[in-house]
This record gives structure tokens, C-alpha cells and sequence, in this order.
């Protein structure tokens, strides 16, 4: 328990022996259940978690319920019959948790790239009912954004743009960082069983909460790069969950701005997209000698007045999310 809340941690694991056992020996003591989740990995991982998950459980001085019965395995090995992706497993491990009613569940890959000695500040906010939702973001601190890889740092700034004008959280960033903290309510209220399970999952959550009305907040986390090698081919991630976003960004407007409610700023959205794409398309025909010039007209306009429209759909998108969004600097 952590300031009277249950808490559940989350390991997903693909490929990482030598590294999730040492996560798994490391967990904080408070946390009353451990979910490891073997994404049918290829190398040794399975009986890496089996082995540490023994170790804990035969040392465990706690009881926890499973079922109505009480039961002092304390972390739970899950092995997936099939290559799902870290999503996939997150979502496996959400899944048990929210069947378990565990008030709060965190997240820390299987890669020890995540410092569990910082879990309480992801968990904070959600005892403190400031949140529904907490993440990491290495990027609050310049020294920390030093430490991230060049290649990382732009695929981030990207990806936080897009992810940004997506899910409505405007003021926050890093959307890429794994290291993060869930209610029950929210489990509850979100559709965890759609979330995608490539590595975008973690962008793809944010529409999903923000659909739903769930508040988000942001906390400063350290980088940590070692030993371990990332899975992430970025000529492949940022087009795939960019296309992704897109969808999702369509997704929201209707449920949240149609369906549930009614908010004029999708109108704003529509006209903006079709002025801009007018506007593009009439200046390329310019461009190319077809016609007199007499007949010829400047896409500009239309292109100035899709981008205003883009432009206040965005200010009131904002306006309307800013009570759902919260940066923690400490």
C-alpha cells in the first residue's frame, strides 16, 4: 500500500534478460502486486522472470487478494502466447489490474531504463486526486534533454507536437515516455481494451482519456540510458503512429465534440483543413502552365483563412482542456 492505495506495478518485457530481473528485485516495497508480462520473448526473458518472481514471492512478508483468496504471490508472471507489442502487454497487465479493483497501477519497463527510488512522484498526484492519469517527461529539465540521443530528441519533439494537437493535452510533453501512473477510475472509464498495442500506445491513451474527460498530469523524470538497446526503428514508428494519430485526432472531435457534446471549434477544425488543402491545390495549378494567366487566381487567401480557422479551433481546443492538464515541476 502507498498512503493508504493499493498499488499495482506493470513490467513489460520483450527480450530483456539480464535486465528484468534486476526490475523486478527492485520494485518498492509498497507495491502490493507486480504484473510481468512476457510479450513471447525469443532469448531467455521467460525464465528470467519466473526465476526473480520465485525469489520475491517465497520472501514476501505481504498477503494480497486474488480472487478471495488470499495468496502471498505478490508478482504474477504472465507470458503472451503470441508477439503482441509493448502495448499488448500494458494492456494485459491493465487489464488484470482493473479485475483485481487495484487502485493505482504504474507502469516501469522491463528494460531498467526506469528509476523505481521516483515512483512516489508519479503516484502523488493520484492520491492527492489532482489526476487520473500521471506520466514522466524528461524534457521539464535542460540537463535532462541533454542526456536523451539526438535522434531521440527530435523524434520526441515530433511526435509531442502531434500528439499534442491529437489528444487536447496541450501543456504536456515527452508523450513517448513510458514511466506512468493509472487510476481505477480511470481504467474504468477509458477504453483500455482498444488501446493499440505498438509502441505508440502510450500517445494512443492520451486521446482516450482526453475523450473521456480524465485528468492528466506531467512530472519530472531523469533520463537513464545504459546498457540496454531500444526496439524502436523511428523510420518506422513516427509515420505509423503519426497515421495513428490522425485517426485518433478525428476520433476525439466526434466523441468528445459531437457525440457527447456539442462544441463548435469541430467546425472550426473542418474549415480550416478544407481552406488549407484549397488553397495548396489552387497555388500548385498556378504554378503549373495550364491556361492564360487572366484565369489564374492566388491560393493565399484561402490558404490564410484555412490557417486562421486552424488556428482558433486550437485556441478553444485549449481553452477547453485546460482544467484536464497539470505540469508538476518538482
Amino acid at each position: 500500500m502507498y498512503r493508504g492505495r493499493s498499488v499495482a506495478i506493470v513490467i513489460p518485457a520483450y527480450n530483456e534478460e539480464g535486465f528484468v530481473g534486476d526490475v523486478i528485485e527492485t520494485v518498492p516495497d509498497y507495491a502490493d502486486r507486480v504484473y510481468v508480462v512476457d510479450d513471447c520473448s525469443t532469448d531467455g526473458t521467460w525464465e528470467e522472470i519466473r526465476r526473480h518472481a520465485r525469489r520475491v514471492n517465497e520472501s514476501a512478508s505481504i498477503a494480497v487478494t486474488d480472487g478471495g483468496v488470499q495468496t502471498d504471490r505478490r508478482v504474477v508472471p504472465i507470458q503472451h502466447e503470441e508477439n503482441r507489442g509493448v502495448g499488448g502487454a500494458i494492456k494485459t497487465g491493465y487489464e488484470r489490474a482493473r479485475k483485481d479493483e487495484i487502485e493505482i497501477t504504474a507502469v516501469m519497463g522491463g528494460d531498467g531504463q526506469m528509476d523505481p527510488g521516483i515512483l512516489d512522484r508519479l503516484l502523488d498526484p493520484i492520491v492527492e486526486d489532482r489526476a487520473d492519469y500521471v506520466k514522466g517527461n524528461r524534457l521539464l529539465d535542460a540537463e535532462d534533454r541533454e542526456e536523451m540521443p539526438t535522434f531521440r530528441l527530435i523524434g520526441n519533439g515530433i511526435l509531442s507536437v502531434l500528439t499534442k494537437i491529437a489528444s487536447g493535452y496541450w501543456k504536456l510533453g515527452d508523450p513517448q515516455n513510458g514511466y506512468t501512473a493509472i487510476s481505477l477510475d480511470a481504467l474504468e472509464a477509458a477504453p483500455i481494451e482498444d488501446m493499440y498495442e505498438y509502441y505508440g500506445y502510450c500517445n494512443d491513451l492520451m486521446v482516450k482519456l482526453n475523450a473521456y474527460e480524465l485528468r492528466v498530469a506531467d512530472v519530472r523524470v531523469p533520463s537513464r540510458y545504459d546498457d540496454e538497446e531500444s526496439h524502436i526503428s523511428y523510420r518506422e514508428y513516427i509515420p505509423k503512429v503519426s497515421g495513428m494519430l490522425l485517426s485518433n485526432f478525428l476520433w476525439r472531435l466526434r466523441v468528445k465534440y459531437l457525440a457527447r457534446d456539442f462544441n463548435p471549434l469541430v467546425f472550426l477544425y473542418a474549415l480550416g483543413a478544407a481552406g488549407s488543402l484549397a488553397g495548396i491545390v489552387r497555388s500548385l495549378r498556378n504554378v503549373a502552365p495550364v491556361g492564360d494567366d487572366e484565369s489564374r487566381s492566388s491560393g493565399l487567401p484561402i490558404v490564410l483563412l484555412g490557417a486562421l480557422s486552424l488556428v482558433l479551433a486550437m485556441i478553444f481546443d485549449m481553452r477547453a482542456n485546460e482544467d484536464l492538464e497539470e505540469r508538476d515541476f518538482e
